[in-house]
């Protein structure tokens, strides 16, 4: 009768692991990152691993929630913005997987040139330091402006501005919102592509292929090796998802980092 019992334990216990999936919540902002994390979705599955994916709609509250341990990983930023933020808000988070690059452009509904920028023209740029520090370098690479030597620099950092433009900055996601108010502004890919805007045909200017910002998969540093993350960064790194970023996301301006 005992082995009876202990052989029925063995089975239910056996059937019980075999049910329970392992789980992970990843934050992400809306596009691409959800739409890139739906295929890894579908890949951990087949692994028993289940994936919640929560949205956001800031550049902030992801990495907080990430360290507060609400999430398991996020999946919105580059490396730079991740670098200022562990050193900023005092966190302890790495990437594991670059993912894509998301080139940065200046977008305007009133001109289709660089030269049609005129004297007293009002241009807006994201205010995070990493973006906005990246923004200025767009234009500088470009012979709009000229910026003094460092990382995080910002507006007040201009040494050179023949054109006399006047500098705004605002929140990444709502510089499409506020484009129609403005000569021009410099956009995210990710919130470009949300308004409808395509990279590659509405940008005046773009970063080119070369742009060291690829998009990173962040996570907590003492989870980093653990058996369900490296399972996320196989996924995230996957001929599937490179699949769909060539497919889908190339006419966009989105390119694979991997």
């Amino acid at each position: 009768m005992k082995r009876i019992l202990l052989a029925l334990a063995v089975v239910a216990c056996l059937t019980g692991n075999a049910v329970a999936a392992e789980k992970l919540t990843v934050g992400v902002t809306p596009f691409p990152h959800k739409d890139i994390m739906l295929i890894v979705k579908d890949l951990l599955a087949k692994e028993g691993i289940d994936l919640t994916i929560r949205e956001f709609s800031d550049y902030v509250q992801p990495n907080l929630a990430l360290a507060d341990k609400e999430l398991d990983a996020n999946f919105f930023q580059h490396i730079p913005y991740l670098e200022n933020m562990n050193m900023e808000k005092r966190l302890n988070l790495v990437w594991v997987a670059k993912v894509h690059i998301e080139p940065l452009g200046l977008y305007s509904k009133e001109i289709k040139g660089m030269d049609e920028l005129k004297k007293g023209d009002t241009v807006a740029v994201p205010n995070d330091p990493t973006n906005e520090a990246r923004a200025l370098r767009l234009l500088e690479k470009h012979g709009i402006i000229t910026v003094k030597a460092g990382e995080l620099v910002t507006a007040r950092d201009i040494t050179d501005n023949p054109r006399g433009l006047k500098f705004v900055e605002l929140e990444a996601a709502q510089l499409p919102r506020i484009l129609q108010d403005m000569r021009a502004a410099v956009i995210n890919t990710n919130f470009a592509s949300e308004a409808g805007l395509i990279p590659s045909r509405d940008a005046i200017i773009i970063e080119g292929k070369d742009s060291p910002y690829a998009n990173v998969v962040v996570v907590r540093k003492d989870e980093a090796n653990s058996p369900t993350i490296k399972a996320l960064v196989k996924a995230s790194n996957s001929p599937e998802v490179k699949a769909y970023i060539e497919q889908n996301l190339i006419p966009k301006g989105i390119l694979p980092a991997f």
